[in-house]
């Protein structure tokens, strides 16, 4: 992306800090159910890369 580009954020996206007050409670329940896949997503991905520092490790140390 271009510095001159304007920035859109997808239709529903969260933005931490959000006036939640204005949000039904479905809303904030959806909200939620989001927040909690997008954490578990990334801790997948921190085990991923985990698994694999390791692994590269246990070859340098053999040698």
């Amino acid at each position: 992306m271009f510095q001159d580009e304007p920035h859109t954020e997808p239709a529903g996206a969260i933005r931490p800090g959000e006036d939640l007050s204005l949000m039904a409670v479905a809303e904030l329940e959806r909200r939620i159910e989001t927040l909690r896949s997008e954490i578990a997503r990334a801790e997948a991905m921190i085990a991923h890369k985990r698994d694999k520092l390791s692994a590269a490790e246990a070859v340098f140390r053999r040698g």
